[in-house]
């Protein structure tokens, strides 16, 4: 899926928003019933994702990562936010389990370290889309499945599939969070908030970076390395 920043700012926007009066950082009181159904809610009836993801899924793996929304109540909300704005963009307000392209088996036979398994496929699935051999199989070696010869359980177990996508915030964009919320984007996708808008697609995530998210983050960065 493209990524699309005006999805970002407004949906971490709205995070902020709901999480604003909350004095705990404790994420199930920050990540209430109401906060998790104003996200799902905005998707479709028909879509797999709502029966799928639950608020409870989500806790119990947020218990296996006990640094996730960390810190200062500030700091936790931000984070949470962070982390919804990213689910909700990739899995169209909790829409989606699994790509809808699922003729790419993203297989990277370079990995030897996790190599593909004949017949497997490693398009997106679960909250964040983790995608290809190498996501997989080392997911699948820090929460206990086996992410290489059974992919298929990240949009089988809304459990692990929630821990997927806790495993890549965790690993890839939880260390630049103090950075704020751009960094998190630039993080997951070069193209955005990189200080070089080139492509039309990009000077309008560049503007909405600087005019809309570095107020809300209060960030300090030169507008070159938002």
């Amino acid at each position: 899926m493209r990524k699309n920043i005006v999805t970002y700012a407004l949906v971490g926007i709205l995070a902020l928003a709901f999480a604003t009066d909350v004095m705990s950082h404790n994420i199930a009181n920050i990540v209430t019933p109401q906060f998790f159904d104003s996200i799902k809610n905005q998707a479709a009836g028909r879509c797999a994702g709502k029966s799928f993801y639950t608020r409870d899924a989500f806790l119990n793996a947020a218990n296996a990562y006990r640094q996730f929304g960390s810190g200062s109540p500030q700091a936790a909300k931000r984070e949470i936010a962070a982390f919804f704005a990213h689910v909700t963009h990739e899995t169209g307000h909790l829409c989606y389990v699994e790509e809808i392209n699922k003729y790419n088996r993203y297989c990277d036979e370079q990995n030897k370290r996790y190599p593909c398994v004949p017949g497997k496929f490693y398009y997106g699935r679960g909250p964040i889309q983790i995608t290809g051999n190498g996501n997989y199989g080392a997911a699948g070696k820090a929460i206990g499945f086996d992410g290489l010869r059974a992919p298929e359980t990240v949009a089988k177990d809304p459990v692990v599939s929630f821990k997927t996508a806790l495993w890549f915030w965790m690993t890839y964009l939880h260390p630049v969070m103090k950075q704020g919320f751009g960094a998190t984007i630039q993080r997951s996708n070069a193209f955005e908030c990189d200080g070089r808008p080139t492509l039309p697609h990009v000077q309008a995530g560049h503007w909405i970076c600087i005019r809309i998210l570095r107020p809300i983050w209060r960030l300090s960065w030169p507008k070159s390395r938002l």
